[in-house]
């Protein structure tokens, strides 16, 4: 078995914008490059060779940490708020929603002990910044104390298939299903806004109209609010992997995929068009629509842009809100208050096998100080 290896980097700025004007949200954060989970089918294999690395074997296991993403994002923050007065809820408005692990996976294995996530989600939680996070792994359950406590904050577990042993083989050391569904049931039971991305549906493996309708049966059942079911995409340097993957596992599929994907890193159009279509009617008949409202132009005043310390064009609306499916009326707050909504929910709560597991707790509970912002923190009553 190889060995991982830890590569601590700095970074200069921690919140990176997002100029794809199709994504409903502004601002990404990764804490780390490379991920542990080891996908073979992951897009973000293919940003190795920015950094003079290669997509293959290594990108599993060489992660880099940006240990200093926590302070690097404090400053960004802390500048924008004072370009704003200190007015927080103008600078929340102003720089739109931010989005935790749009590249490699913010609560991989290492996170249990680095906390990069965490530290930064604080701040987030702090400064009342509009987060999603997409996430395979029910790690994230360990920050339900700050979760609890955010104003706006959504969590998109991905999980593309209820097959364990497929995905063991694609996803070698990504959580089993049952416990990304358990992770679905406790984020929207404590009532977070919780959905799950279907994400990359894998043709010829798990695009079959049968087994998605059990995936979206269950994630519903678990409470999810909202889905996505997206197509694979597979770039060169992902695509090498990816075959020589599935010549190990699934070989009886490989020439059908040089035939699907002959033309580049799409599927073939008539294969997309009739999948949209299905996918389509499956979110629809288990009302698990996503809805992302586009981001809008604000000519007249912009927003802050904590990259640059000015202004630019465009104000994030963010992703569209919506009630948490069996989550019932309790919106709580605080570690407490979830453990609390735990116990109240736990009759109406779906057979887990691994629902009695003990949640992940992190190396210090969150205290009310750090998630308050400075301006409030210095204030005091006349």
């Amino acid at each position: 078995m190889a060995q991982t290896t830890y590569e601590s980097i700095s970074t200069k700025q921690t919140l990176n914008r997002v100029k794809e004007e199709r994504m409903p949200f502004d601002w990404s954060i990764n804490p780390y490059r490379g991920c542990g989970h080891g996908c073979s089918f992951c897009y973000a294999r293919a940003f190795q060779s920015f950094i003079g690395m290669g997509a293959e074997d290594e990108f599993q296991h060489h992660i880099f940490m940006k240990t200093n993403a926590a302070e690097a994002l404090a400053k960004q923050l802390s500048d924008a708020a004072a370009k704003f007065g200190h007015d927080i809820e103008a600078m929340r408005r102003s720089i739109g929603q931010v989005t935790i692990g749009t590249a490699t996976d913010p609560y991989q294995p290492i996170e249990g002990k680095a906390e990069i996530t965490r530290e930064c989600l604080k701040l987030l939680a702090k400064y009342r910044i509009s987060t999603s996070i997409t996430t395979r792994s029910p790690l994230v359950l360990r920050d339900m104390d700050i979760l609890t406590r955010m104003e706006d904050v959504s969590v998109n577990i991905s999980l593309n298939t209820l097959d364990a042993d497929l995905i063991r083989k694609l996803e070698p050391a990504s959580p089993h299903p049952a416990s990304r569904l358990e992770a679905v049931w406790r984020l929207s039971s404590a009532g977070i806004r919780t959905g799950v991305f279907a994400a990359p549906v894998l043709p010829y493996l798990t695009d079959g109209e049968e087994g998605l309708r059990e995936l979206l049966s269950r994630v519903k059942e678990h409470g999810a609010s909202f889905a996505m079911i997206s197509l694979l995409r597979l770039s060169r340097d992902v695509k090498k992997w990816y075959m020589e993957t599935l010549k190990l596992h699934f070989p009886e599929v490989v020439q059908s995929y040089r035939e699907l994907y002959r033309a580049g890193a799409y599927a073939e159009e008539q294969y997309v068009r009739s999948f949209k279509m299905m996918a389509a009617r499956l979110l629809s008949e288990y009302g698990l629509e996503w809805m992302a409202a586009k981001r809008t132009e604000n000519p007249s005043t912009g927003y802050y842009d904590p990259a640059t310390g000015g202004k630019a064009s465009g104000l994030a609306e963010g992703i569209g809100s919506g009630n948490v499916a069996g989550a019932g009326p309790h919106a709580l707050s605080g570690s407490a208050g979830y453990k609390e909504g735990e116990e109240r929910d736990r009759e109406a709560a779906p057979s887990l096998s691994t629902r009695r597991r003990k949640l992940p707790e992190p190396a210090a509970p969150v205290s009310a100080e750090e998630l308050k912002p400075e301006v409030e923190q210095l204030s005091f009553p006349f």
